[in-house]
C-alpha cells in the first residue's frame, strides 16, 4: 500500500521557521520526484517546491525562493520541506506528492498557520 505521511505542520509566529516531512512507502522513493503544494481557503493548489529523481535538481515558487528548501534523505524514505522567514501567506495546508511518468500519489496534507 503506497502510504504519504506529512508532519511538522503547526502553530508558528511571522518570522518563524517550520520543517515538514513526508515519510513515503509502498513504493521504490528514489524513483520519484517529490514535490511539496500547498493549498489555502478559498484557492487552488499551487506548487511550492520541486526535486527531480534522478538528478535531485529543485525548482520553487517564487514567493518562497531564498525562504524554503525541499530536500530528501532516500535511505529514510523522507522529503522535507524547511520553511524559515515564515509569512501570514504561507498560511495553508501543505500536501507531499510523489510523481513518476503518469504515476503520483498525494500524502493527507498538513496544516502550516503563520499567525501571531
Amino acid at each position: 500500500e503506497v502510504q504519504l505521511v506529512e508532519s511538522g505542520g503547526g502553530l508558528v509566529q511571522p518570522g518563524g521557521s517550520l520543517r515538514l516531512s513526508c515519510a513515503a512507502s509502498g513504493f521504490t522513493f528514489s524513483w520519484y520526484s517529490m514535490s511539496w503544494h500547498r493549498q489555502a481557503p478559498g484557492k487552488e493548489r499551487e506548487l511550492v517546491a520541486g526535486i527531480s529523481s534522478p538528478g535531485g535538481s529543485t525548482n520553487y515558487l517564487d514567493s518562497v525562493k531564498g525562504r524554503f528548501t525541499i530536500s530528501r534523505d532516500i535511505a529514510k524514505n523522507t522529503v522535507y520541506l524547511q520553511m524559515n522567514s515564515l509569512k501570514p501567506e504561507d498560511t495553508a495546508v501543505y500536501y507531499c506528492n510523489a510523481r513518476r511518468g503518469s504515476y503520483g500519489y498525494w500524502g493527507q496534507g498538513t496544516q502550516v498557520t503563520v499567525s501571531s
